[in-house]
């Protein structure tokens, strides 16, 4: 079976290598593509690999080109993870939303809408080379703004293209952990959009021990999430945000804290990536060794900012391990070999979440199995959730117009209407200020 990871040359790609060493058995991965536009990045990237695959028999053989179509073509399934930009364009995004005093966070808020105005229309050339070259393949999506990118490439491939975060696993994993629970046997009822969601219960043998926790201050205050919010705060609100959610229920506190850091954080990722992919140009590196440790910081200094602003400490040990090349493998695993499992996915709505119409990308638990995600049916969500999220999906609907009309206007609007930008002189700015330092808004008039 054939996996083609465009964005080849990007750091987490050995994780999704790693997760594939672990598969045995009929219907697994046997040929890996990289693909990237850096020739450079897939070189150190494949030098990685090769490190990881040195002592395990029967490895997946990689290959690695820098020809998006020959890549697509054969392949099974693609694994999305590219950044428009890159990590440059990232900080760029950052600079200027801070400047304006609004948060440029790569997902969230103007940092999203910027984002995501420059990757939906390469996200777009993709999804439709996918349904001329490979038409039968199953798209993953980890591109951010995952759910964005995922609504904008289901447009070309339906329900074939299918968005993943490990943020939902994570969060999950650690209530389940409290409670003294296995996180497989817990069935977790999360909704919302991608980095907007909250759970909501959390059933163990058919029992919901959400409640035991919002009844514990210990317990509620042990782990990441609780020490982000404050034990207070989850109670009042009965349910357990993802943690980006911190970036609009304390948005004033992680605007300062961004403006007064050192670094931002996607200036720290560039400076960090940049000197790994220098070292393990040096033949004589380890360059699993090098990856390993830059990892290692990566993952301890993850949403900095808003744990110190909220007092959280450092991040558990426990923590630091990742998770969305789990997603990845137990995904393509239930689709390949109809190994039937429940995952928190985006997908498209159909008639999950009323207040949203069908082709609307959400989060939700799904069922997988050979014909793809299929999304359970939800309670509806409260009245102050319900207000985010279509207030947000309002916002990506006017992020998708704007980059397939080029409309400058429409990308002012979707600026405009986002909740963490305050006034329209500021999304005024925000657009001059983008199309300045972005080469990739030019089609905006």
């Amino acid at each position: 079976m054939k996996l083609t990871i465009l964005g080849g040359g990007g750091f987490r790609v050995p994780l999704v290598y790693g997760a594939l060493l672990t598969d045995r058995g009929e219907g697994r991965v046997t040929e890996v593509v990289l693909h990237d536009l850096d020739a450079g990045r897939l070189s150190a990237v494949a030098r990685v690999l090769a490190e990881q695959a040195a002592l395990v028999a029967d490895a997946p053989a990689v290959t690695a080109t820098t020809d998006l179509d020959a890549a697509l073509r054969g392949a099974d399934f693609v694994f999305s993870a590219i950044r428009v930009g890159g990590l440059e364009g990232r900080a760029a995004d950052e600079r200027v939303a801070l400047a304006e005093g609004v948060l440029g966070q790569e997902t969230v808020g103007a940092g999203g809408v910027a984002y995501g105005l420059r990757t939906v229309p390469v996200a777009v050339e993709i999804a439709r080379r996918v349904a001329r070259l490979a038409p039968d393949a199953w798209v993953i999506n980890f591109t951010n703004p995952a759910g964005l990118v995922t609504e904008a490439m289901s447009r070309h491939l339906g329900d074939r293209v299918i968005g993943i975060c490990d943020s939902p696993v994570g969060l999950g994993r650690r209530i389940a952990r409290v409670l003294g629970a296995n996180p497989r046997e817990a069935w977790i009822d999360y909704v919302g959009l991608n980095h907007l969601g909250w759970v909501r219960g959390l059933r163990v043998a058919g029992r919901d021990e959400l409640p035991r926790l919002l009844a514990d201050p210990d317990l509620l205050g042990s782990f990441e999430e609780g020490k982000l919010f404050g034990v207070d705060w989850l109670r009042s609100l009965g349910a357990i945000p993802n943690e980006y959610l911190h970036y609009y229920y304390f948005n004033r506190e992680a605007v300062r804290a961004y403006q007064q850091a050192e670094k931002t954080r996607g200036a720290f990722l560039r400076d960090q990536q940049a000197h790994f992919y220098e070292a393990v140009a040096d033949p004589g590196s380890k360059a699993l060794d090098v990856w390993d440790r830059t990892r290692a910081e990566r993952e301890a200094t993850y949403m900095a900012e808003n744990r110190e602003t909220a007092g959280a400490g450092e991040r558990d040990a426990d923590d630091l391990s990742g998770g969305y090349e789990k997603v990845a493998l137990a995904l393509m695993r239930a689709i390949a070999r109809d190994e039937r499992t429940t995952l928190i996915l985006n997908v498209r709505n159909r008639d999950t979440l009323s207040v949203l119409d069908g082709e609307a990308v959400i989060e939700v638990p799904c069922l997988v199995d050979a014909n793809g995600a299929h999304p359970v049916a939800v309670a509806p969500l409260p009245d102050h959730a319900t207000g985010l999220v279509c207030a947000v999906k309002a916002v990506e609907r006017e992020v998708l117009a704007a980059a397939e009309s080029g409309s400058r206007a429409t990308a002012v609007k979707a600026f405009a209407l986002h909740p963490l930008v305050d006034s329209v002189n500021v999304a005024r700015r925000l657009v001059e200020g983008y199309s300045e330092v972005h080469p990739g808004l030019a089609y905006l008039k």
